[in-house]
């Protein structure tokens, strides 16, 4: 050992001594200063993966509601009302019945109807007997004419046999082998015979005239009638037709509920007169229901029908969730169909986001399971990239 050098011991003693506390100090400040920027760089990139594999691609708002498409219930027919089976929050399916109105007017016309359709059913039964007693008539008016006509032809021989007669007698005149006396009567048969032509000829047109009447009438109750049946007669079809309003009328004494739904805003009491067109009370689909969700125009860039929907009702909380789907979107913004529009031509304008309602479609399973009421808050998250 007395041997070494030194210079060399004094050097394996700074080695092997402790180092220094402030050294100590600044290394662990760079360990922490190196594990700190580690742990930002790791949570800097965790971020900027979730918001581009993740957060970029849904779309949330809790601006939604619930909606569905209300069926007022309405009277097609003026009457009393009688009974009223249905209350409000009570549930009905389609085609219970939810009131009635005296049927009493209602029946006096069905029975008015039903006679008048006997009635209309006599009347074209008659005209067509009298189609029939009008084409005999034609016959005989045919049959006349024909024995007028021989009767004419009759005269006509009669008048040529006399002018025959005069002719004769008028030529022996001159040499005094006839006398005055037989040309006299020559000459009245002869005058009377034009006047039986005459009166011939003009009962031929008398008859002619006759026919062509009873032809007149026979073909105008032809038209009457035409070639269908009694039962196909527009007179009888349309005392069918009022038959039949009559009857529907009386079938509205009975109001039935036109979806399956629940029972709301009822505006109708036993014994009150209601007028057709009077609504007396809705009913709200809730199997139907939908979510009208509002998203800001800046979240709609890659909003798409048929994207999937996640939604959450406040009425359940969080531990029930709703799947639905986008169905459109509706043509304006709410500001825009308001009753007075926002008017922006002024000095003082500032920019307000705008909201477009966005319906949404939901399972009617999830529905049946967990139903909601309309106007309930909802929370809607849209999955943007699904196809």
């Amino acid at each position: 050992m007395a041997d070494r050098d030194p210079q060399i011991m004094l050097e394996e003693s700074e080695t092997l001594a402790p180092p220094a506390p402030a050294d100590n100090a600044t290394a662990r400040r760079k360990r922490g200063f190196s594990i700190l920027g580690g742990v930002v760089l790791a949570a800097a990139l965790a971020y900027g993966s979730y918001e581009w594999l993740f957060a970029g691609r849904y779309v949330e708002t809790d601006n939604a509601y619930v909606a569905a498409e209300i069926a007022p219930v309405t009277a097609l027919a003026p009457g009393t009302v009688i009974r009223v089976a249905a209350v409000d929050t009570m549930a009905v399916k389609k085609g219970d019945v939810l009131l009635e109105l005296d049927p009493s007017d209602a029946r006096i016309a069905v029975a008015e109807a039903e006679a008048a359709v006997a009635q209309a059913l006599r009347r074209v039964n008659q005209t067509v007997e009298t189609g029939t007693a009008l084409a005999a008539q034609v016959e005989a008016s045919n049959a006349d004419i024909r024995r007028k006509q021989a009767l004419v032809g009759v005269a006509a021989a009669n008048l040529a046999s006399a002018r025959l007669d005069l002719t004769r007698r008028e030529a022996l005149v001159s040499g005094g082998a006839v006398s005055g006396e037989e040309l006299s009567s020559a000459r009245n048969a002869f005058a009377a015979a034009q006047g039986q032509l005459a009166v011939a000829e003009a009962d031929l047109a008398q008859a002619r005239a006759a026919r062509g009447s009873a032809q007149g009438q026979s073909n105008a109750n032809a038209a009457m009638v035409g070639s269908t049946q009694p039962t196909e007669n527009p007179d009888v079809l349309a005392a069918r037709a009022r038959l039949d309003r009559a009857k529907l009328d009386l079938a509205r004494t009975v109001i039935r509920a036109p979806v399956d739904g629940v029972v709301t805003q009822r505006a109708v009491q036993v014994g009150q007169r209601v007028a057709a067109g009077t609504v007396l009370m809705t009913v709200v689909p809730l199997g139907e229901a939908h979510v009208d969700a509002n998203f800001k125009e800046s979240q709609l860039r890659r909003v798409a029908p048929g994207q999937p929907t996640l939604l959450t009702s406040d009425l359940y909380g969080s531990s029930v969730v709703y799947h639905g789907r986008v169905v459109g979107f509706s043509g304006s913004t709410g500001s825009a169909q308001a009753l007075i529009p926002a008017q922006n031509a002024t000095g003082n304008w500032i920019k307000v986001v705008q909201r477009l309602p966005v319906r949404i479609a939901l399972e009617p399973n999830e529905l049946r399971a967990h139903p909601l009421r309309v106007g309930l808050s909802m929370t809607a998250t849209i999955d943007t990239g699904a196809k």
